[in-house]
């Protein structure tokens, strides 16, 4: 059975990003349809953000409440894994899309489910789940949205050993008695806290010399320290040489050692989701990355109707930004389909231009990380001139009541030049609610003249921030 049917816009991939973008085009009065071969509402709902998180929250307020004396003589047993594992089932709706389908179709959204493909100028065939094939024609735009998914690195035996990736680890529906993590950022942290927390014991293997190397040196430190008190066995400058798996039991080789465990999490970093997209039918590469203008544009395509929002392009792998990414670029769309100029200017409602240097990230570690904008080192390779200031968060007030022996440090990367902002990081329990106030202060490029009169409330750990202003001679 074949057949084909047009509308203004036709997003491929129905995530949270897919969602946004449809639903921004449809508010602004053009039709569009919706195509999805999983679940809707993507890898943050079933796989990612929503479950990592839920399975997190628990040992996060047991730590809260066991650093605080009166609290902690309060705590007699330990956490439960079943209603934790039941808790985190329900923020997944037990992977059940119901509910994101009848929100598609409120929204006034057309929804195809099937895989899409592209088929030339502004054409996408969908193979249904029953095998008719349906062709949507696109009268404006085409929008990528399919995300991306774990990579596995090539390493003897691994895809064979069955390993875990991020899906399995937060799907998981019971905690494995032995888990070796392979990968030492926010994924191999958030699972090897999760899971360690939840009684796995738990080894991380990590390749370079430190956790979380691509932020300030003083995050992964903090993180490492964490972990380890959790007893978490953390080696560094790894290099795996072999996975393998007989019956129950996996074993993971390196250098002159091998370590068995019950599940081995692969968490190396992520590709994008288009080798089985049709690229190759508009002389793009399967499998690369989409590159795209700060209207999500994709740039390569003649005739400008081919966007790309989220994971796919490779610019910030984060819901929020992805999502970010689908508010411009349906607003982009619709401008252009009513004949309106647009150049992707800076801060305007039709340009993504955030990703570049105003990008807020949480890690759900112990303790918490949360960050935004360019690190110090990042700054001074943009050839800023820059100075940056840190200030233990265990010595402003809020800290000390927030928890005893409270351990954590923010640091602030300025850009002496233009006296704002350009970078901040706070690692520390309860942090990720500093985080919206130093993104505000860089996307509105307030200057540290006019910060310091941004008085912070007493007592609350957002006094670093005075303490910061104060540390850089304010």
């Amino acid at each position: 059975m074949t057949g084909s049917q047009e509308y203004d816009v036709v997003v491929i991939g129905a995530g949270a990003v897919g969602e946004n973008t449809a639903d921004r085009v449809v508010q602004a009065g053009l039709s569009a349809a919706l195509v999805e071969s999983d679940l809707i509402g993507g890898e943050c709902s079933y796989w990612a953000c929503m479950p990592s998180k839920a399975l997190l929250r628990g040992s996060e307020i047991l730590s809260e409440a066991q650093a605080v004396p009166g609290a902690a003589e309060a705590i007699t047993g330990t956490q439960d894994v079943a209603k934790t594992l039941e808790r985190r089932d329900g923020f997944t709706s037990n992977w059940s899309d119901e509910g994101q389908a009848k929100w598609v179709a409120g929204a006034g959204i057309e929804l195809f489910r099937g895989t899409g493909r592209l088929a030339g100028s502004k054409r996408v065939e969908v193979q249904g789940m029953g095998g008719e094939t349906t062709t949507l024609t696109a009268r404006q735009a085409v929008v990528v949205a399919t995300g991306s998914q774990a990579m596995l690195p090539p390493i003897d035996g691994l895809a064979q050993a069955r390993p875990w990736t991020s899906r399995e680890a937060t799907s998981a529906q019971a905690a494995p008695k032995r888990l070796v993590v392979i990968g030492g950022g926010v994924v191999g942290v958030e699972m090897a806290t999760a899971w360690r927390a939840l009684g796995s014991e738990v080894t991380l293997l990590v390749r370079g010399p430190q956790l979380l190397s691509s932020m300030e040196p003083f995050a992964g430190e903090l993180v490492a320290a964490g972990l380890g008190e959790m007893g978490v066995d953390i080696r560094t400058e790894v290099e795996v040489d072999e996975v393998t798996r007989d019956g129950a039991v996996v074993t993971v080789r390196f250098a002159d050692e091998s370590i068995d465990a019950d599940e081995v999490l692969v968490a190396t970093g992520r590709t994008p989701r288009t080798s089985d997209l049709g690229l190759d039918t508009i002389g793009l590469e399967p499998g690369d990355s989409l590159e795209i203008d700060d209207t999500c544009r994709v740039t390569s395509v003649d005739g400008g109707w081919l966007y790309a929002t989220g994971d796919v392009n490779g610019r910030r792998l984060l819901t929020h930004m992805g999502k970010y990414q689908a508010r411009a670029c349906g607003s982009a769309i619709a401008a252009r389909a009513r004949g309106e100029q647009v150049d992707g200017a800076a801060w305007e409602p039709t340009s993504a231009t955030a990703d570049h240097g105003a990008t807020p990230s949480v890690i759900f570690s112990s303790p918490t990380v949360a960050w935004v904008g360019r690190t110090e080192e990042e700054a001074r390779k943009d050839g800023m001139k820059v100075r940056a200031v840190s200030y233990d968060i265990g010595n402003v007030a809020g800290g000390s009541l927030y928890a005893d022996g409270y351990t954590g440090t923010a640091k602030i990367v300025v850009d002496e030049e233009r006296r704002i902002l350009v970078g901040a990081t706070f690692v520390g329990p309860g942090v990720q609610e500093l985080l919206h106030s130093a993104t505000v202060a860089i996307v509105g490029e307030v200057t540290i003249d006019r910060l310091w009169h941004a008085v912070p409330s007493y007592p609350t750990i957002s006094e670093v921030w005075l303490r910061l202003l104060e540390t850089y001679g304010l």
